[in-house]
């Protein structure tokens, strides 16, 4: 076999005490899936989700296989005969001819059964020549960086060619049985069964959302959307909350963790700080307004009281990005990278609107929505985690009589709605009657605080569309001081309007 001394081509550079160190390569498992190609071209239908041309160490190698492909392709037989009319004649390989080495490729050759496992060998060696590259390119510029280089937008450029590197070609692609997918669905039915909520979905931690929507569900794209004031960073910040305190998770086997309930969160936050959602998360659980937190309006018992959920809530796997001006490229880089070190459950965005295109800044400011929900639509199903990307909504809702948001009134709506697998609204009617008070005394002013009466602290989420369920509305109970969402309770419970 080509295994041995004797028979190997020594195309490579030699090995006896070489001047540098020779790149990674195996040039046996090259010539075995080659030959296993042109002996029986269906070979290549094993390799060829995964491997290309240039993953070849050998330029002989890959003219060899690009032209293989070509003609397999084509509807065409590559073997030895049809081959060499495609290759330079002249080509010198270790003494023998384009024709010779072709046919003792084929006559050599491993069978069908070990191309994929040689395939493999050949993508691994090259993506490590590919890591040496962008390694030794790094310590190049490092050393001779041009003045308008920052060391920050080297980072940035090593990091990016990192993540294409490690998402490029992977083997986990293509079709699967029915029977496979099946089996996924009843697993999911087995685990919702034995959860407490009884949800397929991770838990909001609100009990009439729950309900409607079965939990968050896995590589869902969920668009929470509302006019400014209505509270969409609280009800986000609630639910990142309820779903880190319920973390809990499980030692595998193989020594991995698995969720068991609850999740890791990782929160971008393009428009409040940190330390805001921090303080608002305080100031929810304390019931010390977040208003009195800022000012510092507080008693030493309430400072004890911060202090005593501080120390609680350092625990949580709750992870922040303040960054401003995120492009949807780096937001994706970054869940990948906190999903390889920490873990993660939910994504959650505030807000899409802030966030940029991949590209340069567009005119078109529609299609460059549709790329980014395209992109967190396509990221929630690579880390199969659901994610909560919020967004604002046009001015034309103020003016209607009746404020309740529709689809319509997403701002670049046609991307958003198509892209999302769930769109809920925020509303909250208190808002816009409290800024309507007659004078006092009149009987329009009796009126309106029959009318604030029924709607005070009470918050409705419209569930627009749902791909898994029904739509409706979900009644809340909203402490604006607070900035908590909760359930309503039992005796002021109203039905959910179908």
């Amino acid at each position: 076999m080509m295994a041995t001394d004797s028979n190997v081509l020594k195309l490579a550079p030699d090995a006896g005490t070489p001047a540098y160190r020779t790149a990674p390569h195996n040039i046996e498992a090259e010539q075995s899936v080659l030959g296993a190609i042109l002996v029986n071209n269906d070979a290549f239908y094993r390799v060829s989700d995964f491997l290309r041309a240039e993953h070849f160490f050998e330029p002989v190698h890959q003219a060899i296989f690009d032209t293989s492909a070509s003609l397999i392709r084509a509807g065409k037989v590559a073997t030895p005969v049809t081959l060499k009319t495609f290759l330079p004649a002249d080509t010198d390989l270790g003494g023998m001819t384009v024709g010779q080495y072709l046919a003792r490729l084929a006559a050599e050759a491993t069978t069908i059964i070990n191309a994929h496992d040689y395939g493999r060998t050949i993508y691994d060696l090259a993506l490590r020549r590919d890591l040496i590259g962008i390694g030794t390119d790094m310590v190049n510029v490092a050393y001779d960086a041009p003045v308008d280089f920052a060391p920050k937008a080297q980072i940035e450029d090593a990091e990016r060619r990192l993540y294409e590197l490690a998402e490029s070609g992977r083997y986990d692609g293509g079709f699967q049985r029915f029977s496979q997918a099946l089996a996924v669905a009843v697993d999911m039915a087995a685990a919702a069964y034995q959860r407490d909520g009884k949800l397929s979905g991770i838990s909001t931690g609100l009990r009439d959302l729950d309900m409607r929507m079965g939990g968050l569900q896995h590589s869902d794209l969920i668009i929470l959307a509302g006019r400014p004031g209505m509270g969409k960073t609280a009800l986000a910040t609630n639910i990142a909350y309820n779903v880190a305190k319920a973390y809990r998770s499980e030692t595998q086997a193989d020594g991995t963790n698995k969720t068991v309930n609850g999740g890791v969160v990782g929160f971008f936050s393009c428009e409040m700080s940190a330390e805001q959602l921090a303080t608002r998360i305080l100031a929810e659980q304390t019931g010390i307004s977040s208003a009195s937190i800022r000012r510092g309006g507080i008693t030493e018992r309430d400072f004890d009281k911060i202090r005593d959920y501080a120390i609680e809530l350092q625990s949580l796997p709750l992870y922040v990005d303040e960054t401003g001006g995120l492009s949807i490229a780096q937001l994706c880089a970054r869940a990948r990278r906190l999903k390889r070190q920490k873990g993660l459950d939910l994504i959650i965005v505030d807000y899409i609107q802030l966030l940029q295109g991949s590209g340069k800044r567009s005119d078109n400011r529609v299609q460059e929505v549709t790329e980014i929900t395209t992109s967190l639509k396509a990221l929630a199903k690579e880390l199969n985690v659901p994610v909560i990307g919020l967004s604002q909504l046009s001015r034309q809702v103020e003016s209607r009589d009746d404020k309740r948001p529709q689809l319509a009134d997403l701002r670049e709506s046609g991307s958003i709605e198509q892209d999302a697998d769930v769109v809920m609204f925020v509303y909250r009617e208190e808002y816009y009657l409290q800024n309507k008070e007659p004078r006092p005394g009149t009987p329009e002013h009796e009126k309106w605080t029959t009318e604030m009466d029924l709607v005070h602290g009470k918050a409705e989420v419209i569930i627009a569309k749902q791909r898994h369920g029904p739509t409706g509305t979900v009644d809340l109970q909203f402490e604006g001081q607070f900035t908590r969402f909760s359930d309503l309770s039992d005796d002021s419970h109203l039905p959910d309007r179908m």
